[in-house]
């Protein structure tokens, strides 16, 4: 059972003691990202999250700060989203002062060295060359940037190499006084944990941080009327797609409908869309769908690696799937593997401390407000056929319809002529 405290300082403190688990994690959520970023700065929430592994006050250097995590085998990194930056760090319980010690004083107490930052931005340049070597991925960039255009939503989350290039200390001393702040920043521990305990800890460890509450992010803007195609030229032996329609934020209970039909199209080798790509056309080796929900943003969409020969069959075939199910509802066998699918992923997940730690944690970063795992799986019972079906028919409209692609071509129209649902 999970345990949430907010000081009066803003900042929440979550705490899910485990029995069955040895380990101990220690994760903090910041509301900043990409999202919060303005065109100057775009890519400066993953950068500085770079930054923190460089040195603080009482551990200038990076070995100050990776040595101490290896030494114990401890598993630790950091991630930045369009909403989110995290930091992570899991090892044996008994080195839960270390963790603690260590993911606090980073989130709080980065340098910014002049010089670190210096080599560091030929790091994140290299990082940004190889996603553009990398064409599964660059097509997601293409995807976002094709919803939501010249606004953060559609910038790339690692930037562009010319504004890393002139990024400097000052940038990153103000971005992090503006969102590194009590009200924007979760602290999760999960584990074999004394939540009264780890909640003084905390309180220690975090009592200089600022009450300051924060600055907010440009609330997204949509609009479409027709099916739109974003395509990228490049010479690849696969052809990789992202085709789907805009559907709904976290906020909306539309989306538990949602996950079921991103579910039975493409969660898992039995799924629709996975039986039908790869073992009955074999045209394609990944295949999946799933349903994407921010704050104030949602998609459902199948992404897949396909046969450059096949682009516009394997097009086809995908869009007469979405026509199917939403002209026929799915049968209650369909609707009822689908549900245990979702169930048993969640169960899985939790199972580790690291990964029930941000089960949690995302949600009070985003929602603030928290459904345990039975009350998540509660919502997904309740979704009726019915529901997905009304879900598929408002999401496979023409006007919500967007297809990405990374691959050798170069007739937009092409494809813009295959949208039709």
């Amino acid at each position: 059972m999970y345990k949430k405290i907010t000081l009066p300082n803003g900042l929440r403190i979550l705490t899910m003691p485990m029995a069955n688990t040895k380990t101990a994690t220690v994760l903090t959520l910041v509301a900043a990202g990409s999202k919060y970023e303005t065109k100057d700065i775009n890519g400066i929430s993953h950068f500085l999250e770079h930054m923190t592994f460089k040195g603080t006050k009482k551990r200038p250097t990076p070995l100050d700060i990776a040595e101490p995590l290896d030494r114990v085998g401890g598993n630790y990194n950091a991630f930045t989203g369009q909403e989110y930056t995290g930091y992570y760090a899991k090892a044996d319980g008994k080195h839960l002062d270390l963790l603690l010690n260590i993911i606090s004083d980073i989130t709080l107490n980065p340098n910014f060295d002049q010089k670190e930052i210096n080599k560091e931005r030929g790091v994140i340049i290299e990082e940004i060359n190889m996603y553009e070597d990398m064409p599964s991925r660059k097509v997601g960039d293409v995807w976002e940037e094709l919803l939501y255009g010249d606004q953060p939503a559609g910038w790339s989350t690692a930037g562009q190499k010319e504004i890393i290039a002139r990024l400097g200390r000052e940038d990153f001393v103000k971005y992090h006084k503006e969102h590194y702040v009590a009200p924007k920043v979760v602290v999760a521990v999960s584990g074999i944990i004394k939540q009264e305990e780890v909640v003084e800890k905390i309180k220690a460890l975090f009592g200089t941080i600022s009450d300051f509450k924060g600055e907010e992010k440009i609330p997204v803007k949509e609009s479409q009327k027709k099916p739109e195609v974003n395509l990228v030229y490049k010479k690849t032996d696969q052809t990789h797609i992202i085709l789907g329609g805009r559907a709904y934020n976290i906020f909306d209970d539309r989306h538990y409908a949602a996950e079921v039909l991103a579910t039975i199209l493409g969660g898992g080798m039995s799924s629709r869309l996975f039986g039908l790509l790869r073992d009955k056309m074999g045209a394609a080796y990944y295949v999946r769908t799933s349903a994407d929900e921010s704050t104030d943003t949602g998609y459902l969409a199948t992404s897949a690696g396909i046969d450059n020969r096949r682009v516009e069959e394997i097009i086809g075939a995908i869009l007469e799937e979405y026509k199917k199910v939403k002209k026929i509802k799915v049968s209650e066998s369909e609707l009822s593997k689908a549900k245990e699918h979702i169930e048993g992923g969640l169960t899985l997940s939790i199972e580790t401390s690291d990964e029930l730690a941000s089960f949690y944690c995302f949600q009070e970063v985003l929602k603030k407000e928290i459904l345990e795992p039975e009350e998540f799986v509660k919502k997904i019972n309740a979704v009726t056929a019915d529901d997905v079906l009304e879900a598929a028919q408002d999401i496979f409209r023409p006007e919500k319809l967007n297809l990405a692609l990374v691959g050798p071509f170069e007739d937009k129209k092409l494809f813009a002529d295959l949208l039709k649902v």
